[in-house]
């Protein structure tokens, strides 16, 4: 029986959900994001400002010393843990829709990349890091002609 206190989802939500609550992991649909029971997968945007390369990761609910950034062979990396709330239990159904878990997101940065330059700040939910001059695209890339049958 479904909750009464659920809002309204499409069907193949409600049905992802009702396979997870009864087969855990196992009964994940193909493609769903998150991985595993307890993952989820912050939104993230990448972009340059002021020929600086420029990560924002939305973390709702997450407090700072629960987030990692690391930097290891040019790869930008931004991990954590989103804790579990509280549950509620109302006329015998447990309430609980908010997404917890770790969650991990990578980003190749260009070579060359001083550490020293890479600077993160956390302010209402949003993780935001700067990677100065990284921004800077030294060459114009170069278009590569397609070719079709017969060229």
């Amino acid at each position: 029986m479904l909750s009464p206190f659920r809002g309204f989802r499409d069907v193949r939500s409600e049905m992802e959900r009702m396979f997870e609550d009864m087969l855990g992991s196992w009964g994940r649909f193909p493609g769903r994001r998150g991985g595993t029971v307890g993952e989820w997968t912050p939104a993230m945007d990448v972009l340059t400002r002021d020929g600086n390369l420029v990560i924002r990761a939305e973390l709702p609910g997450v407090k700072p010393e629960d987030v990692n950034v690391t930097l290891q062979n040019n790869v930008l990396s931004i991990s954590g843990e989103h804790k579990a709330g509280s549950e509620e239990e109302r006329g015998g159904y447990h309430v609980r829709e908010l997404r917890y878990g770790s969650f991990q997101r990578s980003v190749p940065l260009p070579e060359g990349v001083d550490e020293s330059k890479i600077h993160a700040r956390f302010e209402n939910g949003v993780l935001e890091v700067t990677v100065e001059g990284a921004g800077v695209i030294e060459e114009q890339p170069r278009r590569i002609q397609i070719e079709g049958p017969g060229s």
